[in-house]
């Protein structure tokens, strides 16, 4: 008799080691762990099954606040050293093996921490500004971030600060900030008012954190900050300079802090803060953007003052042709109006200047050369040469050349071409190119023939479906009309448009083409992996099912024990196949798999096949401590008990 210790479903149980305050239960299915912000968390999943449950840790947010968070831990132990506070929520362990439901259990963890309190000073809405600190009402607001909550109390020097103690003071909480924060106002403010004040905050030494306090000293010069930047505004500088942005503080008591923020919510890498000066050496044009200097005392509202640096900068500079919008034809023809637009990225747009050349040489506006340029305020600025009734000698090379007035960068040049060989774009997909048939993970080139002159970029964009192209984009541009795909997906399956562009090209209608992309990938299929136990001379019936495949015809299957065929065939209309050992016996044990093949490669479904134990020599095994292996049991498979427990 061949035995194996017996099934069973998973079971669970969570313990803890580590640095905990306090673990209390909870409702009997979940226990409270609580522990100090920067400890070490660990927690260990006890499981029991057979076969070895696998095991899952997971964690849910622990505030409602806080999105849904599901980041797993496959072993048994979850280790968080130095834990913080957005750690804290409710940890599940979940085992499973196959039989039965999956067991699991959770424990919350709340993470304890106290900040330093902050206090800050306001004035009452309303009352004038001027000298506000002689105003007759003070607010002294405190707050700290705490878990659990916070309790404040006020001291005046070293007299402790109560309400109803003073006549000119009242303690109490704002009904939007409940529990968050303790206001002091001082009412009537008189001469013993003008005091060093101290606000400790204080979690009751919970988790062994003690109580934090802060000062603030109010006098009659208390005041809110004020600041002064020494920079115009804009600033316009050139790529590669270095700029200074020098702000100085104009009041405040106590002394304002400066600090320094940019509209892209960081400072640049290499940027320099010291005191009130920030320097940003060799400046380019993705550090242009608004700097602010910020002042702040916490009394009143930060002072905050501005400036934008505008970096200097041409690019993007394209072209197209229009040919006679007058007469319905794309051709450029003797007699006809022909007009050339120019356009340019610049910055600051209101420094752009255009100039246009013919074969070298400079062109004013005539009668039959008419140059425009649109508001120097508009980006991108673009220019328009207007040839009217066009005759031979107006073929040759018009030079469209963009500067700025500031000086400092490298003009933009643009050459256009018009002859009699100017001819609009035309666009088709090369023979045997679609539909196009590739394997995942092969690398694709997608192709349209462009044929014109002046040749278009090429725009490739989703034709079926609204999806980013391959790179995330919505479209791709191409000078070669070629869209490579390297790594191609099944995702990537579908239409895609190749359309000529207006820019360096003709300003005509698009032309565009579709070329079909079809994925090949091999059947994905389920279960990849599952252990089964059955008696001796009972039947078992192995299922391997195909998810998805393409193709999915024809789909060809072969059975296997070990690396003997067992029996093979084709997928008709059904997605699975079914193999049945009639009557289990010795040679029916081992590792059965399905491989499922199409075009583009197999997947394998793996059945692993154990005879379940007899509950007599289980009971013995497991009574005398004896792991019951494959081997050891052919070994008793023809012993008696009493030999049995000899050999034992």
């Amino acid at each position: 008799m061949f035995c194996l210790s017996p099934t069973a479903p998973p079971t669970v149980r969570i313990v803890h080691s580590g640095h905990a305050c306090n673990v209390e239960e909870e409702r009997h299915t979940e226990r409270v762990y609580t522990i100090r912000e920067g400890e070490t968390l660990e927690l260990t999943c006890l499981v029991t099954g057979h076969p070895r449950p696998q095991i899952r840790w997971t964690k849910t947010a622990g505030s409602v606040s806080d999105r849904f968070q599901d980041s797993s831990v496959f072993n048994e132990t979850l280790h968080i050293s130095k834990i913080q506070r957005h750690q804290g929520g409710r940890y599940y362990c979940k085992a499973e093996n196959g039989l039965g439901s999956p067991a699991i259990k959770s424990i919350r963890v709340d993470v304890y921490y106290l900040d330093d309190p902050l206090v800050t000073v306001h004035q009452s809405v309303g009352e004038a500004k001027e000298q506000f600190y002689y105003e007759r009402t003070v607010f002294l607001r405190c707050v700290a971030n705490s878990n659990p909550p916070v309790r404040y109390s006020w001291h005046r020097g070293r007299d402790v600060l109560s309400q109803g103690s003073d006549k000119g003071v009242e303690i109490y909480e704002p009904f939007f900030t409940q529990g968050e924060t303790k206001i002091l106002k001082l009412k009537n403010l008189r001469p013993q008012d003008y005091a060093n004040y101290s606000c400790i905050a204080s979690v009751r030494n919970v988790c062994g954190i003690s109580d934090r306090n802060i000062v603030f000293k109010l006098t009659n010069k208390t005041a809110s900050p004020s600041i002064k930047l020494l920079v115009e505004d804009p600033i316009v500088v050139n790529p590669g300079q270095t700029v200074s942005l020098v702000c100085i503080t104009t009041g405040g008591e106590p002394n304002p802090t400066l600090s320094w923020v940019s509209s892209s919510d960081s400072l640049p890498e290499k940027s320099v803060v010291k005191g009130g000066t920030l320097t940003l050496p060799a400046i380019t044009s993705d550090e242009a953007g608004v700097y602010s200097c910020v002042a702040s005392n916490n009394v009143g509202n930060p002072a905050k003052k501005s400036t934008t640096i505008v970096v200097r900068a041409l690019k993007k500079g394209r072209f197209w042709i229009t040919p006679d919008p007058y007469h319905n034809d794309d051709n450029i023809q003797i007699g006809r109006e022909v007009k050339i637009s120019c356009q340019v990225e610049a910055t600051p747009p209101e420094e752009l200047t255009f100039g246009w050349l013919k074969n070298g040489r400079a062109m004013r506006s005539s009668e039959r050369m008419v140059i425009t340029q649109t508001d120097p305020d508009i980006s991108p600025g673009t220019t328009n040469l207007d040839i009217i009734d066009l005759k031979f000698t107006d073929f040759g090379t018009y030079t469209c050349v963009a500067a700025l007035k500031g000086g400092g960068i490298p003009e933009i040049s643009i050459d256009v071409n018009i002859s009699s060989t100017t001819v609009p774009p035309n666009l088709t997909v090369p023979r045997g190119k679609s539909p196009l048939v590739v394997r995942e993970g092969d690398t694709v080139e997608l192709e349209c023939l462009v044929s014109g002159k002046p040749k278009p970029i090429i725009l490739w964009s989703r034709a079926d479906k609204e999806a980013p192209m391959p790179d995330g984009s919505l479209q791709a541009e191409s000078y070669d009309g070629v869209l490579r795909i390297v790594n191609v997906s099944r995702e990537m399956t579908g239409s895609y448009r190749c359309q000529t562009s207006q820019f360096n090209g003709f300003n005509v209608k698009p032309r565009e083409a579709v070329v079909e992309l079809i994925v090949q990938y091999p059947p994905s299929v389920e279960p990849v992996l599952l252990e089964m136990r059955q008696g001796l001379g009972r039947p078992v019936a192995m299922n391997c099912r195909v998810l998805r495949a393409h193709p999915s015809r024809v789909l060809r299957y072969e059975w296997r024990l070990g690396n003997r065929l067992l029996h093979a065939g084709h997928f008709d209309q059904s997605d699975e196949t079914e193999y049945t050992v009639k009557s289990l016996n010795r040679e029916g044990w081992g590792e059965y798999t399905c491989d499922v093949n199409n075009e583009a490669g197999a997947g394998r479904c793996t059945f692993l096949v154990t005879v379940e134990c007899d509950a007599s020599c289980s009971q013995l095994l497991t009574s005398l401590n004896v792991v019951c292996s494959p081997a050891f049991c052919l070994s008793l498979s023809s012993v008696s008990m009493p030999v049995i427990l000899n050999r034992i």
